[in-house]
């Protein structure tokens, strides 16, 4: 019997879903259905498949609305971001089309008088795409689109927290002309069916995105086949703001770059260094920031944060606000109406500054995935850099200067897949997306974002024997 799959809503705490996840035998069949797919699928010209993923993505922006709303039933963002993440999944899957035809001809060989010699791309097969509840539509986008585009059939296999959003694309992709089986949709809720998927004798690829605990696991499930496995795993990101930094700026859009979505971002700010000269002054802007700030109903089109995903979320990132004071750091967060006796039946954290902080604290070496803004003193670049560079992720990494020159030498010596300079919590599209360390393994987006899913093959033709 198929086990029952349950979706709680962060908001109440009360089930909204129940899903069947699949059993061993149903998830064969599945792969099966993806070979016999993908063999008619990878026929069929490129101008057509382009077509039918044009025509979904133009039923998915009609449908923004809609599909807004069920990502705040299910995850808890505030209703009024609730079309953001569809828009941006538009931009992204813009600049992927736009890169598909270069990216998917031929190569050329180097001439030679009485030879031939190409190379040619061809898609890798049945693709396994494993998502993150988090931002679930363009964790999605960048790897259906160019798999899709590529010529592989594809298997979703969508978070319990968000399983409307698999079911509602293959929905669109289907009615847009997909042919049957080209995209399914499989449900599971425990780590041995999700090795058992992993191994399947159909899948020729896995794309995870989700903790670092469960892409290990997956590692090691696939680790006797030579599987290709793309990882985007998780981060402790960190900022570091100089004296010459424009103080209320910076607290803007680090406030944003660590709150947003209740801090549930593999890119989220999770650390700040501050220059000693300027320490002080900044906690201030951050406090007049994060005191705008409205926490509660994520339905209320006035608030800005909501939920976070799961009782034991809440209780892991309190454990680390517990952690860090019983150690010396300060609660600095500033006072502010709606913090005061949050909705007890959600899973609310109250949006925290921290002070007085080290790397003795497990909000500094952990990932939080919560709306925690600690904050460190340090004494100059050098400093600065040295604890930046001390996690065991490297996802993304932050320099606040006025001195561009000074950024970029610092920029440099940062040990992250994307550094920034005055910007953050940002994946561009025409820009790779690789994590460095515990955060991750290959990468998608940029002006390689075909790569995962294409082999290659060379042609080497002798014109005439003898």
């Amino acid at each position: 019997m198929p086990n029952l799959i349950s979706t709680i809503s962060p908001s109440t705490n009360q089930v909204i879903f129940r899903r069947d996840g699949f059993t061993i035998p149903q998830l064969q069949k599945v792969g099966q259905a993806a070979t016999k797919a993908f063999h008619n699928f990878r026929s069929m010209p490129f101008v057509e498949r382009r077509r039918i993923v044009m025509k979904a993505l133009e039923l998915i922006q009609e449908r923004k609305g809609q599909l807004g709303e069920e990502l705040t039933i299910q995850m808890g963002r505030p209703i009024a971001y609730g079309t953001k993440e569809i828009e941006t999944l538009q931009k992204r899957a813009d600049y992927l089309l736009k890169i598909a035809d270069d990216s998917l001809k031929p190569t050329a060989g180097c001439p030679e008088a009485g030879f031939q010699r190409w190379i040619e791309k061809d898609p890798i097969g049945p693709t396994l795409i494993i998502f993150a509840w988090n931002f679930p539509y363009l964790i999605i986008a960048n790897s259906l689109i160019p798999a899709l585009l590529a010529g592989n059939s594809v298997i979703l296999k969508p978070s319990p927290q968000t399983p409307l959003v698999a079911e509602r694309l293959a929905e669109i992709f289907h009615e847009a002309g997909l042919p049957e089986n080209v995209l399914q949709v499989v449900h599971s809720g425990d780590p041995d069916t999700l090795r058992a998927l992993s191994q399947l004798e159909d899948v020729r690829q896995v794309v995870f995105t989700g903790s670092t605990q469960g892409g290990r696991m997956l590692r090691e499930s696939t680790a006797n086949r030579f599987l290709p496995l793309s990882l985007e795993l998780g981060g402790n990101d960190p900022a570091y703001v100089r004296q010459d930094a424009n103080l209320r700026y910076v607290a803007e859009q680090l406030v944003d770059g660590a709150v947003f979505n209740a801090g549930q971002s593999c890119c989220a700010i999770e650390r700040i260094y501050v220059h000693a000269e300027i320490h002080d002054a900044f906690v201030e802007e951050l406090q007049k920031e994060l005191a705008q700030y409205k926490l509660g109903d994520p339905f209320d089109k006035t608030v800005n944060i909501g939920p976070v995903v799961s009782r034991t979320a809440q209780q892991s990132i309190n454990a680390q606000i517990e952690d860090a004071v019983a150690k010396g750091a300060v609660n600095a967060t500033p006072v502010n109406s709606s913090f005061v006796n949050p909705p007890i039946e959600g899973n609310y954290v109250v949006p925290t500054i921290l002070t007085n902080t080290n790397h003795s604290m497990a909000v500094m070496k952990e990932e939080t995935f919560g709306p925690v803004i600690p904050v460190m003193k340090v004494g100059s670049d050098e400093e600065a850099v040295r604890w930046m560079n001390d996690s065991d992720y490297g996802l993304t990494a932050s320099i606040w200067t006025n001195n561009l020159e000074d950024g970029k030498t610092l920029l440099k010596q940062l040990e992250a897949g994307t550094v920034f300079i005055n910007r953050c919590d940002y994946p561009n599209p025409d820009l790779a997306w690789t994590g460095w360390k515990n955060s991750g393994m290959g990468h998608s987006l940029g002006p390689r974002a075909f790569d995962s899913f294409l082999k290659l093959k060379s042609y080497h033709i002798r014109e005439q024997q003898g």
